[in-house]
């Protein structure tokens, strides 16, 4: 009689049906294990969703605070926008932590390798980062505006457009400009443009035989009577100087800065016009020759 082959797959359901129908403790320890996972998944979803909530709100209330500070000058896009993505960044990052440890990730190693490889890219983009910091900080303390005319490290231009790199400005050669932001704030900034008013110096030279309170007179009245002075301050005329060959009389006035740069020249042109009108002159140097004649030889004694 011939012996059966036994079946190796046999022992292991034998085993398995044991473990489903004999051990009722492995059972509910596997149905607890997966009763509590599930609840953790149920509230990290649940973080989760809030955080993501809560990031949006976060951003739209920081962004709307930040207009209502700068609400005189019209709200500023390029900061608010920063503002509203940091912060929801910031949240994000809180909620995310907050989810794996629920989910049992251990975040104190996730934190140190974040932690370093933030300073390290901080290292490698410490100049870019100084540009943003320095955007940030003329944002908000407002030193120009763009279309403000402004002196930036030595360079005079228009304000074309700035952001939190760089500030383009179009100086008064056609010439674009691109001056990083940490250069401009760490260094004098003098915008032309803020106090809406600017002052012209104009000095001439008349003869010293000239009616001096005639001078004067002159120059006063062509100020006050172009459009484009503004009557406060009130034009200034006094004598400023004796040079060798005229004394100087100087006229004050001012102007906005849109008139600033035609007003000056169209005053030199008139103040010319009416002194000489008006029997002034405008000395000038003179070269005067002095012929030598040549010696003469004395005859010898």
């Amino acid at each position: 009689m011939a012996t059966p082959t036994p079946d190796p797959v046999a022992p292991f359901f034998q085993m398995a049906g044991m473990a489903f129908s004999g051990d009722q403790v492995m059972l509910r320890n596997l149905a607890g294990v997966l009763g509590a996972f599930s609840v953790r998944i149920l509230v990290a979803g649940l973080i989760l969703a809030v955080t993501l909530w809560a990031s949006g709100r976060l951003a739209a209330f920081a962004q709307q605070g930040l207009e209502k500070i700068h609400r005189q000058h019209g709200p500023d896009r390029t900061l608010g926008a920063f503002i509203a993505a940091l912060v929801r960044y910031i949240v994000v990052a809180i909620g995310l932590i907050a989810v794996l440890q629920q989910l049992g990730v251990q975040t104190t190693s996730v934190l140190a390798v974040l932690g370093a490889a933030s300073l390290a890219i901080g290292l490698a983009l410490q100049g870019t980062l100084g540009n943003v910091a320095a955007g940030v900080m003329i944002l908000l303390l407002r030193p120009y505006r763009v279309g403000d005319s402004v002196e930036l490290n030595g360079r005079q231009g228009r304000v074309a457009s700035m952001d939190l790199f760089n500030t383009k400005v179009i100086d008064y050669n056609g010439l674009t400009v691109y001056l990083p932001n940490g250069k401009v704030f760490g260094d004098m900034i003098v915008n032309l443009s803020q106090a809406g008013r600017r002052r012209i110096d104009l000095s001439f030279g008349v003869d010293y035989e000239d009616d001096l309170d005639l001078a004067l007179a002159l120059l006063t009245e062509l100020a006050a009577a172009d459009p484009r002075v503004l009557k406060t301050p009130a034009p200034w005329a006094r004598v400023t100087g004796l040079a060798d060959s005229s004394v100087t009389v100087t006229l004050r006035c001012w102007a906005t800065p849109e008139d600033w740069g035609d007003l000056g020249p169209d005053l030199i042109k008139r103040v010319k016009e009416t002194f000489e009108a008006r029997g002034l002159s405008f000395p000038y140097p003179h070269q005067v020759a002095i012929e030598r004649t040549p010696d003469v030889q004395r005859p010898a004694a």
